[in-house]
Formats: structure tokens, C-alpha cells, sequence
């Protein structure tokens, strides 16, 4: 019944510290020593790399490496896809009212 890509999207956002996280992640580029400053100090910074973690097998973050340091930003194409895909499997009826990603300018 559910995809893989289905489940893991629901187990990310599931948590309540990976979606602080996506908030912080949305529209800027963070390091994980950034995203623990800006959890201000509510998670330690093996916590947040695990969390990071889980949110790239997801495919919500997208990451750029300089050097030895990472950089992660929100996947909102993904996070777009992932919801519009639940709304058509579980309220099929408004589904047509979805805006396809292509469409956004």
C-alpha cells in the first residue's frame, strides 16, 4: 500500500526536532554545527547529524560539500512531491487541486 519513499517521508517528518530543523533548513544553507546554534542548544551535534542523517535518506535535504564541511538546505521540490503524493493516496478528491511543481515559477 505505501511506497518506500511514502514511509520514509512520514518516519522524517515524524519527529518533532527533524521538523525544527527542516524549518531552519528552508530557503538558507546551514553547516550542523550552525543548525545546533540555531536549536540553541536543545540537541547536541551527534544528535543533529542523525537527524540530518535520517532527512537525506529521505531525500528532504539536499547537501553541498566544501572541504571537510557539509552544508544542507531543505529538498522543497521533494517535501512538495512527498506531500501532493499523500494528498492523491489518502484525499483523492482534492487532488486536482495540487499544484504541479512544474507550474511554479
Amino acid at each position: 500500500m505505501f511506497t518506500s519513499d511514502q514511509l520514509l517521508f512520514a518516519k522524517a517528518i515524524a519527529d518533532d526536532t527533524r521538523m525544527e530543523i527542516m524549518g531552519h533548513l528552508c530557503c538558507v544553507w546551514l553547516s550542523v554545527n550552525d543548525v545546533v546554534d540555531k536549536l540553541d542548544g536543545k540537541v547536541n551535534q551527534p544528535t543533529v547529524s542523525h537527524h540530518l542523517k535520517k532527512l537525506e535518506e529521505a531525500k528532504l535535504v539536499i547537501i553541498r560539500q566544501e572541504g571537510r564541511q557539509r552544508f544542507y538546505t531543505l529538498n522543497q521540490e521533494q517535501v512538495t512531491f512527498c506531500c501532493g503524493d499523500l494528498v492523491r493516496s489518502f484525499a483523492p478528491d482534492y487532488a486536482d487541486k495540487i499544484i504541479p511543481i512544474d507550474s511554479i515559477t
